[in-house]
């Protein structure tokens, strides 16, 4: 039978820093990783309790054919503070309660989530330690905009939505710079070895 005590880290980054990168070398090294961002989206389609939370704030047809209008609503909560707490205190516990079912089911004793706006939302208080990748900003734009076809303001006005790294630093376990001049793979192996070695240091005090 499995022992379902497990080592859970965060993985973070603001956007385009490269965690997603780093996530999937985590995979490759045998670390299974949720995708909380992905997973969220799919929670909002399935789970009867949000379905009915985003019917009664954004009416009835905010979902038609069973998707969720996911532009309407971007509109209608932009700049409403109440309606994105009231939205992410729905959501965040519903995908956290997700996410601790899925670890009980994997074989690795280390499991990893990956959130972009983890510290954000206070997510990483409900974790064991947190991975922060970084990159510098002009680097991360410069990826964004390549990767989504979107502008430079945009792409810097969905960063000022998110804390800066030096903000983050300070709250995180293990840092991964993913600049291009830092070889990335002997950081992941650097960071997937104290992971594993703070792993079955838990372990011991538990069994």
């Amino acid at each position: 039978m499995k022992n379902i005590i497990n080592y859970k880290v965060g993985v973070t980054g603001g956007i385009g820093s490269g965690k997603s990168t780093v996530c999937r070398m985590f995979e490759v090294l045998g670390l299974p990783v949720f995708y909380a961002d992905q997973r969220a989206i799919e929670l909002i389609h399935s789970d009867a309790v949000l379905i009915s939370l985003y019917r009664n704030l954004f009416g009835m047809d905010i979902y038609q054919n069973g998707v969720l209008d996911r532009k309407r609503v971007s509109e209608m909560i932009f700049n409403n503070q109440s309606l994105i707490t009231e939205v992410q205190n729905a959501v965040h516990p519903a995908v956290r309660k997700d996410f601790n079912n899925w670890a009980t089911q994997q074989k690795s004793d280390v499991v990893l989530m990956e959130a972009a706006v983890l510290f954000e939302g206070g997510g990483h208080l409900f974790l064991d330690d947190v991975i922060l990748v970084t990159a510098p900003e002009e680097m991360r734009v410069n990826r964004v905009m390549l990767r989504d076809s979107v502008s430079r303001e945009q792409v810097l006005s969905r960063m000022r939505n998110q804390w800066t790294d030096d903000k983050k630093i300070t709250l995180s376990k293990y840092v991964i710079t993913a600049d291009n001049n830092e070889l990335l793979i002997p950081q992941v192996l650097d960071v997937y070895h104290q992971l594993i070695k703070r792993s079955n240091e838990i372990l011991k005090t538990v069994v």
